[in-house]
């Protein structure tokens, strides 16, 4: 079992959860994050005043997958979330050791 971590731009959230649903992932948790990267920040004005936006708001999607859907669930969040430009984010890919079903007991996979 893999989990997928994925650092996104929130407007990319619809896109990517729909590409998902094509691969029948049923389940994900979606947490509104900041941070900075190559990105850096940017600069926004608001009533005449200038304000560096240091961390910029992203969305992190954690997904965990069988390992034959790991790379098409990549493969579906990169087609969804990349635009091509600086900021689009990140996708990490981890290995899943034990998973278990509170509301069943069941374990493994069948608890995916």
């Amino acid at each position: 079992m893999k989990f997928i971590i994925a650092i996104i731009q929130p407007y990319k959230l619809d896109v990517v959860r729909e590409a998902l649903s094509e691969l029948n992932i049923e389940g994900m948790t979606v947490t509104e994050v900041r941070g900075y990267g190559r990105q850096g920040g940017h600069t926004e004005h608001y009533r005449g005043s200038e304000y560096t936006i240091q961390y910029v708001p992203k969305l992190k999607l954690e997904i965990a997958v069988v390992d034959r859907l790991a790379e098409r669930t990549v493969g579906a969040i990169q087609n969804g979330a990349q635009t091509g430009k600086i900021g689009d984010g990140k996708v990490f890919v981890l290995d899943l050791e034990s998973v278990m079903r509170l509301r069943t007991g069941e374990t493994g996979e069948t608890a995916l």
